[in-house]
């Protein structure tokens, strides 16, 4: 077996905006050797890389990626993915009867943080099979597949002066996985009839599968706008587009949906242009609230205050709350009289013990708002309904409420 790279330098690179691209280094026929490292998520370049190929066992693959060694793959490519199936299947091999019995062993809040890190580990693991690229996103490795497209949706146009690049084999999964949503669509059924009901998710932003929240959202009462005026509704958070999308469905007049993450705003626009409704939603990016008071302000922020792991899973998690107590703080001062704002909310951390029923309802009135009504719908998704999930109990209770939320 290679013996792990050397800590000897190696001259740094840089990308083409002119700030250092990290690197990942590791010895190959005795030679130092080091290409540009890409992560989704910021992880830092594996510090140990050995080689591998077809003649590599899953065995030692395992216990190499379970010890921080990472595994540079020089053999086939469909032999590569085989060998990520069989260390999945390794770090899954604790039987769902004891895994569900630890669970329930445990308080949820505690059950769902080991949860977190159990996920959090496994992915870590599986991270370390990497797979080369070179400079124009072709795979030099024997049938590889053509992932050009894929990669340029995901990384932007290839930067031939760049040099090759390694990738985590189960991110560029990831990444083909994403350009084949974004090809084929997700179908919204608040939007209409097929074929102009889809929402085409990009690379990084997080796919609207989830569909009572949206149903909630099409069928909920609107508030009036004030007499003589057209109806304004902001959009926070905005993501795919597709809340903003279902509201100028529904004949809303103007619609401004922000969100921070550039990516977010891009695949809005795609999607809002390709329902023929870009005409009446403004993007624009900042933090939670654009300036000015509308009739309704729409906001779906992430479920679960805890840190997130990735960028994606930041439509998921959110840190101590932030994006949920930031609306409710500004709510009041953006509507306009008689105005509502529609809270989307599951209870999902009220089940875990992530937040109680009493703080949240604390938090409306702390913020000066009282609630006009709650509508409530059950989740469809298929983990309410997996008996194998460590969290399954909480899940099983779960609840999607939109909240119509008015000031004091």
């Amino acid at each position: 077996m290679p013996k792990p790279m050397p800590n000897s330098p190696i001259p740094v690179k840089t990308d083409p905006v002119g700030s250092p691209a990290p690197l990942i280094q590791w010895l190959e026929a005795e030679q130092p050797c080091s290409a540009r490292w890409r992560s989704e998520r910021g992880a830092a370049p594996p510090k140990r890389v050995v080689l591998a190929d077809d003649t590599t066992t899953a065995d030692i693959a395992y216990r190499l990626a379970c010890e921080g060694t990472a595994l540079l793959w020089r053999g086939d490519f469909q032999n590569a993915k085989q060998l990520l199936q069989a260390l999945a299947r390794r770090a899954d091999q604790v039987p769902t009867r004891k895994r569900k019995k630890a669970a329930q062993e445990v308080p949820l809040v505690e059950a769902f943080h080991l949860h977190r890190l159990a996920q959090s580990q496994r992915a870590r693991m599986l991270g370390m099979l990497l797979i080369p690229f070179n400079a124009d996103y072709s795979i030099p490795l024997r049938r590889a597949p053509d992932v050009k497209a894929a990669c340029t949706e995901a990384w932007g146009p290839a930067d031939e002066t760049g040099g090759a690049s390694i990738v985590s084999l189960r991110e560029l999964l990831g990444v083909s996985s994403a350009h084949e949503w974004r090809r084929k669509g997700v179908e919204i059924a608040a939007l209409g009839e097929a074929p102009d009901n889809r929402i085409h998710p990009h690379y990084g932003v997080f796919s609207p599968v989830r569909g009572e929240y949206i149903h909630l959202v099409a069928t909920a009462h609107l508030p009036k706008a004030p007499s003589g005026q057209p109806m304004l509704a902001f959009d926070i958070g905005t993501g795919t587009g597709v809340l903003s999308a279902v509201l100028a469905r529904r004949g809303v007049s103007k619609i401004v949906a922000t969100d921070q993450d550039p990516r977010a705003l891009a695949c809005a626009r795609d999607n809002l242009a390709r329902l023929k409704v870009d005409d009446t939603v403004q993007l624009l990016q900042t933090d939670l609230f654009p300036e000015g008071q509308a009739s309704l302000v729409v906001c779906n922020p992430p479920w679960l205050p805890a840190r997130p792991s990735s960028p994606i899973e930041r439509a998921v998690y959110d840190e101590g709350g932030r994006m949920l107590a930031g609306f409710l703080k500004g709510l009041s001062a953006h509507l306009l009289p008689k105005g509502e704002g529609w809270l989307i909310l599951s209870n999902l951390a009220e089940h875990l013990g992530l937040r109680t029923r009493d703080e949240l309802l604390a938090a409306f009135e702390a913020n000066g708002l009282r609630v006009v009504s709650r509508i409530d719908a059950k989740p469809q998704h298929p983990k309410a309904s997996d008996a194998s999930d460590p969290l399954a109990d909480a899940r099983a209770r779960e609840v999607t409420s939109l909240w119509r939320l008015a000031a004091l």
